[in-house]
């Protein structure tokens, strides 16, 4: 028959030893999540910029073939 070991004890033993895996352990998980969110962040900023050009291309073409801007001269001084 096993004795009786109280929680308590196997707490203060197992203790340590949790700390010395699970500090390191969250430490990598940090590092990446927030490598992960940057690479996350750079790539929509690439998406939104390509997004930009290519409405701007779109406006652009679309200004170009309507018929009131195809024969109209550029006002302005």
């Amino acid at each position: 028959m096993l004795p009786a070991v109280s929680p308590f004890l196997v707490g203060v033993v197992t203790a340590p030893l949790v700390k010395r895996v699970a500090k390191p352990l969250a430490r990598g998980v940090i590092k990446s999540s927030v490598a992960l969110t940057l690479e996350v962040r750079r790539a929509v900023i690439e998406a939104g910029e390509e997004i930009q050009g290519l409405t701007a291309e779109a406006a652009a073409a679309k200004l170009a073939s309507s018929p009131r801007t195809r024969g109209a001269e550029p006002t302005g001084s």
